[in-house]
């Protein structure tokens, strides 16, 4: 086993909310080492059907009976504090844990753990940093919050001391974790829901480097000021990047649209030049932050180079769905004012004539906190079609709302409709769309429908 608490493969473990893209992984890892693992979902996915073939046991609903024969209950941060299947844990002494916890006790068995943290970024470069190490035939398990080609899903599990995975800051659950390679992407204000202020943010992250041991390395990116301010209470090494300064940086940048090449330097020192096959300077930075996990790894520089040029995107990371009457249709994840930007910019990049940007704000919460920074966010499209607030963990308190964004978007001189169904929004679409033009799908729910929906007429 790679890892300490559970010894004993009788055991039985009950994962709420299986279908997650983080819980999905961890309960595909137990299967490999010959657990015998359930999990409940609301409703079946890709995700359950594919662990119901390894063996899993997938209730569709949440039970008390789901649970009753279990020895531990995994359970993430969205599940509510009725749910049938914690309660009987609760009430049955049956074992506890939340996902973050129970990811840190996996963790804690191998050498070389890799947690990617930031408000911004951290699937694709999570993505990047396994191309590299698969193509280092390091062996490595890997946890990503989206689809990746390379591995056939959101997970791989391996053999070898290395583990990859995201850390993500909502609720701190990364400070469970037990790195020996900690990046910070970026500090931003987001998840304030939870965190008083971007001053909270900051002080977590410092929290989160402390963890790192001595020996170990925390890896931050210097062109962000809230990063290297961190990086100085670190006691352990440190490494920077940045496009601006850092002891790993990018030069001779050039894109193409569709990705970028730039040469690598390292400590002033010119080590190779990198095509990337991603849009975008944010992806330049991506890049750069697994260049320096993999030099701290030590892995040798032609796999560095062909891990970073073999990869073309995670799914819902300006992913290419497809085209159709000579329009494409790009899908982003992004739902944060700097990833919205930072997309668009890419966007503008890419071949086209007009950008028509549906978006969906994601969760009332982050909407409320951020709402001038969203309607400041959309000067590159060139119309936006705005769809209502996606719930997902919250209920609507009636504080906000997508029109009362919209109006603040159309007060800046933005283009802007507001919509209330995926239907209307295609509707809409359609009739702004000609031939040559790029239609945007931004969001972390379910606005991807648009698109598809598009494609499929």
């Amino acid at each position: 086993m790679p890892f300490d608490f559970l010894k004993d493969t009788n055991k039985k473990v009950h994962f709420i909310g299986i279908g997650g893209i983080s819980m999905s992984g961890l309960a595909a890892i137990l299967l490999k080492n010959g657990f015998k693992v359930s999990g409940s979902d609301m409703k079946e996915s890709e995700i359950t059907m594919r662990l119901q073939e390894h063996g899993a046991n997938i209730y569709i609903g949440h039970s008390a009976d789901n649970v009753k024969n279990s020895d531990l209950v995994v359970y993430t941060a969205a599940v509510p504090s009725d749910n049938p299947e914690l309660l009987f844990a609760r009430n049955n002494n049956i074992a506890l844990m939340d996902r973050a916890e129970f990811l840190g006790y996996i963790m804690k068995g191998h050498k070389y753990n890799v947690a990617i943290s930031g408000t911004h970024g951290k699937t694709t470069s999570t993505s990047m940093l396994s191309h590299i190490v698969l193509s280092a035939e390091l062996d490595p398990t890997i946890l990503v919050g989206a689809d990746l080609d390379i591995i056939g899903g959101n997970f791989r599990t391996g053999e070898s001391e290395y583990f990859i995975t995201e850390a993500c800051e909502y609720k701190a659950s990364f400070l469970r974790f037990f790195p020996y390679i900690g990046v910070i992407l970026n500090i931003d204000a987001d998840h304030l829901d939870f965190y008083k202020d971007i001053d909270d943010i900051e002080a977590t992250f410092k929290k989160f480097v402390s963890i790192i041991p001595k020996d170990g390395y925390a890896i931050g990116n210097a062109d962000d000021f809230r990063v290297k301010r961190v990086l100085e209470t670190a006691s352990c090494n440190t490494l920077t990047f940045g496009l601006n300064e850092g002891d790993i940086i990018a030069r001779d940048i050039h894109f193409n649209g569709r990705g970028s090449s730039f040469s690598v330097f390292y400590k002033g020192k010119e080590l190779y030049t990198i095509h990337l096959h991603v849009p975008g300077s944010h992806n330049v930075l991506n890049a750069l932050s697994a260049v320096a996990s993999s030099i701290v790894l030590g892995i040798d520089a032609k796999a560095v180079v062909k891990g970073l040029e073999s990869f073309k995107g995670a799914h819902k990371r300006f992913e290419l769905k497809g085209s159709k009457d000579e329009i494409t249709v790009i899908d982003d994840y992004a739902h944060h004012p700097t990833e919205i930007k930072a997309t668009l910019k890419a966007s503008k990049e890419y071949p086209h004539n007009k950008i028509v940007c549906v978006f969906q704000p994601h969760t009332y919460s982050r909407t409320i906190s951020l709402l001038d920074e969203f309607s400041e966010s959309f000067n590159d499209a060139d119309e936006l079609i705005l769809m209502d607030i996606y719930a997902a963990r919250e209920k609507d308190s009636g504080i906000v709302n997508s029109d009362m964004l919209g109006d603040k978007i159309r007060a800046n001189g933005i283009k802007c409709i507001n919509v209330h169904s995926h239907e209307e929004a295609l509707e809409i679409a359609k009739q702004k769309l000609s031939a040559g033009d790029l239609l945007l799908t931004v969001g972390a729910g379910d606005v991807v429908k648009v698109g598809e929906m598009f494609l499929q007429e």
